[in-house]
């Protein structure tokens, strides 16, 4: 079973799109009385024509999805248009810190989504007493999925051919590696130049801020809730994708008890394997940077 604490749009968007992947049942709560409950029964009426199995059911009790297998924690404010991710942090800390306390199961995995991720993803980690490897965050894996599609989209290619790693904080400075960006396999050098590259490379950094700006009225959900099944799913199917999630850090170029993005094996375990991508000085100055202002800012808050 997979547990949802909020139901807004990323978390119903998320169970919709792992009802119809059969990833598993899907419970989800929302502090709104009524609400998980009546979206879960709208979701479920749309399974005869959707063709999905998989039962999804909403509760007013959040003590109903915490024993749940994965538990992915989406609940809290979302950003206005000139809003950045970290204005969130104060916010959203306190629904984490709530949730952390609470989510004691030993084999449970957590995956977060409520913004600021590296933030958050850290201060769960802080709080909960789960071992690290079964707490992740989306971050890298929805900056590369927007990037794939930004390359597809500027070389008329299925985004199926197009690989991409992003790393690093889930902000401006997201760290893009150019080297490990394919399609199938040919590397990016073959089809843009490297002024062509870098507009692409800036417009995903600026992607989510788009979004926001646009809409006008709330954040993006549609790529997250799809980032956030994926993962889901690597977990329960036990597939090994790889795929670049916020994790605490433990020396990984030199950089300890802070949660950012780099390449993970995902399996059932939850994280069975960090890949440590090589880097220019540049970019583990940038990582380690980013380290320093998210352990500042969490302990400004303690």
């Amino acid at each position: 079973m997979i547990g949802i604490i909020g139901s807004g749009n990323v978390g119903a968007n998320t169970a919709f799109f792992l009802a119809e992947k059969g990833v598993d049942d899907v419970m989800l709560y929302d502090i709104r009385k009524g609400t998980a409950k009546g979206k879960a029964l709208d979701m479920m009426e749309a399974a005869p024509i959707r063709g999905y199995r998989t039962q999804i059911s909403g509760t007013d009790r959040p003590e109903d999805v915490l024993g749940c297998d994965i538990i992915i924690i989406t609940a809290g404010a979302v950003r206005k248009p000139g809003m950045t991710r970290d204005a969130l942090f104060w916010e959203n800390k306190k629904i984490i810190d709530v949730y952390a306390s609470k989510i004691t199961g030993s084999d449970t995995k957590v995956i977060i989504v409520t913004e600021p991720v590296d933030f958050l993803t850290t201060v769960f980690a802080r709080i909960s007493g789960l071992p690290a490897n079964q707490i992740m965050g989306i971050g890298g894996v929805l900056d590369a999925t927007r990037l794939r599609f930004l390359i597809a989209e500027e070389l008329k290619v299925s985004t199926e051919n197009v690989s991409a790693q992003v790393i690093g904080r889930h902000m401006d400075d997201m760290i893009i590696l150019k080297d490990y960006c394919s399609v199938s396999g040919i590397s990016l050098d073959n089809f843009l130049s490297s002024d062509r590259m870098e507009e692409i490379f800036e417009k995903t950094r600026q992607a989510g801020n788009l979004i926001v700006d646009l809409a006008r009225l709330a954040g993006a959900y549609y790529g997250p809730s799809a980032v956030v099944a994926e993962v889901a799913e690597a977990i329960c199917h036990d597939t090994g994708r790889l795929l670049s999630v916020s994790h605490v850090l433990s020396g990984v170029f030199e950089i300890s008890d802070v949660a950012l993005s780099l390449p993970c094996v995902i399996n059932k375990t939850g994280i069975s394997r960090v890949i440590q991508p090589r880097l220019k000085d540049s970019q583990i100055k940038t990582l380690k940077k980013s380290a320093d202002l998210i352990a500042k800012t969490i302990k400004e808050a303690d």
